[in-house]
């Protein structure tokens, strides 16, 4: 199996008013977008072209949207990239760039 394209732990994938997981997965592997529970339980995935991922307004630097399957998910990841070596999700912002990067869209 290839290495994943991104991958952030300890993600809190939220939808609607609801928490699914606080310590969950995101993953860009072979095209698809997996969001996965703490246990690595898929929570829905997609073709990484038919996810749609943007910074809410009015939100945190930490928080991210993804739109895929006719659902919104909020991810809260880190508010800064963690130094290396060290463990926690990485910044919203290179999240966004990632699955815009996979689906070969750029801006």
């Amino acid at each position: 199996m290839a290495e994943p394209e991104f991958t952030a732990t300890g993600v809190r994938i939220g939808k609607r008013l609801r928490s699914l997981t606080r310590a969950g997965q995101v993953r860009i592997n072979d095209g698809r977008l997996e969001l996965l529970t703490s246990y690595g339980s898929e929570i829905d995935s997609a073709p990484v072209q038919a996810v749609r991922a943007s910074k809410p307004w009015f939100a945190a630097d930490d928080r991210a949207l993804a739109d895929l399957n006719g659902n919104r998910y909020l991810l809260t990841l880190g508010d800064h990239d963690p130094a290396p070596g060290e463990p926690g999700p990485p910044a919203a912002r290179r999240f966004i760039e990632a699955v815009r990067r996979a689906a070969g869209r750029s801006g």
